[in-house]
């Protein structure tokens, strides 16, 4: 599990996070079934508070990515094809919606606002 933490980033340290775990999880480095460590472990290693690690943990458990366990830790939940397909979708979306919020602020239209992710995309294997 890899956490690297941006003091530059507009994102509060708990959405970094759960953005940067969820992510490793959707992409398959963290499996069903893969221990988290102790938040305070975490908290320990990346010299922050426990406050937002465990309500990164908390959110992470709300939306499904990880089931806590009294006593044994928190885990990577069960995920069918299905699930991650599902949960793909719902991340993208939502980042998606910021983004078409953003673009439709600014006064883009949806083809300019089109163009631009299909310019951003980046090629076959630079992901």
């Amino acid at each position: 599990m890899d956490l690297v933490l941006t003091g530059s980033s507009p994102l509060p340290i708990y959405r970094q996070l759960f953005d940067q775990l969820c992510g490793q999880i959707l992409d398959g480095r963290l499996k069903s079934g893969d221990a988290l460590p102790p938040i305070r472990t975490v908290a320990r290693e990346l010299s922050i508070s426990v406050i937002p690690v465990k309500r990164a943990w908390e959110e992470l458990e709300s939306a499904g990515f990880i089931e806590s366990f009294v006593g044994r830790g928190c885990f990577i939940a069960p995920m069918s094809a299905d699930k991650l397909q599902r949960l793909k979708r719902a991340m993208a979306a939502d980042k998606l919606s910021d983004a078409a919020a953003y673009c439709k602020g600014l006064g883009l239209s949806l083809d300019e606002a089109t163009a631009l992710l299909t310019e951003a995309w980046p090629p076959a294997g630079d992901v």
